[in-house]
This record gives structure tokens, sequence and C-alpha cells, in this order.
């Protein structure tokens, strides 16, 4: 099955050579300041890229899921995992709004991130209520025309810088349906960044911890109806999960190609690592490890695109995908030994940034329990 056509090539090539020129020169210093220049987000928009898949009349370009799977491809080819989450992070804070906003709330929310004046950021988790949706505490009270909202969200991407955030909050009683979504802006009294957390990996990405104090926002931001947030909160989840499991192999096929070319320079007892049987049978494992997941993954994504819901499939991918990345960026660091392990080395932030794709998105325990129920177990 072909699922990338000559259009989604040209795209691929015109983002390969954005980050080539943008990115790639500077990603090891963006690593290590743990950040790099708002200025991106613009660049990012101007290029076409950040408003692929959206609505032309809010700024965004008609692209199919393929095309989308093609950028974030490339822009995670460019070395850095914590860069492609944060500034693809609209991804999955403006779904809701363009799925379930008026035209005045995509109007004031969502074009301006496409057009990258501004950030999104979705605010879900909490510091005790991760993976367990139905479980979140942050309270929004409905106070004539405003909603006052108290609590705390926890592991938020670009958090740090967010304008707005689109937040998952409790309006009604305990569980799924007394859930709503709340898009709160971030220079609101009563949001404040608690703080950046330092984290494994993904060290270009801010990722904060944010708190609610008494802060107020008006009714006119709440996206959908009152208590009917977790519909629109799962309706974003497979999307998410399918491009958490394209990010996780894309950081496969790096760390794959990297040990190839390593086993090819680098020599013991007189011959390249490539004369010895084991490796060259270890770099053919991972090789067909990444492409089994990849051609999974696409075909869940070619049924979202058919209008599929995916709910099990996606959970599937996520954890078939990741469950390879891991191995496969694992082997590649065993194949470079020492050199692997060092810092300068990619397949050491590989390995450190394949690592939080079996967490973020939903555990691989809660894909596992969505698919039991899937299943009807």
């Amino acid at each position: 099955m072909t699922f990338f056509g000559p259009e989604h090539e040209i795209l691929r090539q015109a983002v390969r050579r954005f980050v080539a020129q943008e990115i790639a020169p500077h990603v090891d210093r963006w690593e290590r300041e743990e950040s790099f220049p708002r200025e991106l987000y613009g660049k990012w928009a101007a290029a076409g890229f950040l408003g692929a898949g959206y609505p032309e009349a809010l700024g965004g370009t008609p692209a199919d899921i393929f095309h989308r799977i093609a950028i974030n491809e490339e822009l995670v080819g460019g070395g850095s995992s914590g860069l492609a989450a944060s500034l693809g992070v609209h991804i999955i804070a403006l779904p809701p709004i363009v799925a379930f906003g008026t035209d005045e709330q995509k109007r004031r929310f969502v074009a301006p991130v496409l057009s990258g004046a501004k950030i999104a950021a979705l605010a879900i988790t909490e510091p005790d209520a991760g993976s367990d949706v139905a479980g979140l505490r942050t309270r929004a009270t409905r106070e004539g025309d405003e909603y006052v909202v108290h609590g705390s969200k926890m592991f938020i991407t670009s958090g740090t810088r967010a304008d707005f955030l689109t937040t998952a909050v409790r309006t009604g009683g305990e569980g799924a349906g007394g859930i709503s979504i709340l898009v709160v802006e971030t220079a609101r009294p009563g949001v404040s960044v608690s703080r950046k957390l330092e984290k494994l990996g993904w060290a270009a990405s801010d990722t904060a911890e944010i708190a609610f104090d008494e802060c107020r926002v008006p009714a006119a931001n709440l996206i959908g109806e009152e208590n009917a947030g977790f519909k629109v909160l799962m309706a974003n989840f497979a999307t998410e999960r399918l491009f958490l499991a394209v990010m996780a192999l894309k950081l496969a096929d790096m760390a794959l190609g990297a040990a190839r070319k390593y086993a090819a320079e680098r020599r013991a007892f007189g011959r390249p690592l490539t004369g010895f049987q084991v490796l060259r049978h270890r770099m053919a494992e991972m090789a067909t490890r990444l492409e089994v997941a990849r051609t999974y993954v696409y075909h869940v994504a070619a049924q979202l695109r058919d209008g599929d819901p995916c709910i099990a499939e996606a959970a599937m991918a996520k954890n078939a995908a990741v469950a390879a990345a891991m191995w496969i960026v694992d082997a590649a660091l065993q194949i470079h030994g020492g050199y692997g392990y060092m810092r300068e080395s990619l397949v050491e932030r590989l390995y450190r940034d394949v690592r939080l794709f079996d967490i973020g998105g939903g555990t691989r325990e809660m894909m596992n329990e969505i698919i039991a129920k899937q299943l009807g177990l």
C-alpha cells in the first residue's frame, strides 16, 4: 500500500530544507540551553508548516494526515524531540477549539496561533491525575458571566511561555461527566508558572507546572457545552497517540542510521564492525522491527484519514511503535559502545528522549486498558 504520493514528497523536501537551514545548525545549543527562540514559531508559520491541516479561513494550509506525518518526521529529524514537541504543541491544543468552538473562539484563539503570533498549550494532567483524566480536580465555579478557576496542572508542554491554555476543568460532579474545557489566557491574574520542570530528555521543550488561584475566566471561553468536555478530549486522543508513535519511530530510524554508519566506520580486531555477523544480524533485526511498526502506524493513519475513530488501533499503534523504538535505540547505543554513552553522541540523546513515549499521551498500561475495553474485556 502506498501512503505517500509525489505531493507529500515535495512537502517533505521543503521541510527538510527548512530544518537544515533554521534548526539543525543550532539544535545542540538549544538542547543545552533547554529552550529555543520564540521567533521560530513565526518562521515555521510563514513557511506554511505550522498551519498544515487547519482551515484556510483561519490561516491554515490544506493537508491530509500524511502531509502532517511527513512534516513531523522531518522536524524530528532535526535532532531534537523536545523542539518538535514544543513547535508542534498546537496539534493537541487547537483541535478541541477547531472542532467544538464557536466562530468567534476560532478567530480569537486559533488564527493567532497558526500565524505564529501566539503559542497554545494543552493543560490536562495534574499532580495527582495523569492518565486518569476523569479524576482531575482543577475546579471552575460559575459566577455570573465568569468561571473562577482553582487548581494546578503538571507536565504542560510549552507551559512556561504559552499565551493560552486549552484547559480541562471540573465544573460538575465526580467522574468524566463533570469535565469542561476552558481556554485560559496565561496573562490573567491568578495564573502562574509554579516551576519549570527539569527532565531526563526532550531538553529543548519547556515543561511546566501551572497554578490557578482564583483565576477569573469569561464564560465565553467555554469550549462546547458545560460538563461535556470529556468527549471533546477523547476525540483528540487517537491523533495525538498516532503522532507520538510517528515521533518515536523517527527516533528509531535515526538511531538505526547512526548505528549503520558507526558500524561501517569503526574497526575492531582488524575489521569493521559490519564484519561481525552478530552485529549485522542485530541491525537486521532493528530494521525489521522498525519497518513492521512503521507500516502498522501508517495503516492506522490511513484509517483515521478515512474517518475511523481508531480508539483501540491508535493505542495499539502507540504501544507497538514505542516498544520497537525503545529496543532499536537501546541496540544502537550498545553498538556504539562507550561513545554511545557520551553526551556528544546523537544516540545518547535519542536514548534519553525515547523513554518519554511510553509515558506521554497515556502510559503503556493505560493503552492496554483502552485496548482491553474495546475488545469487550
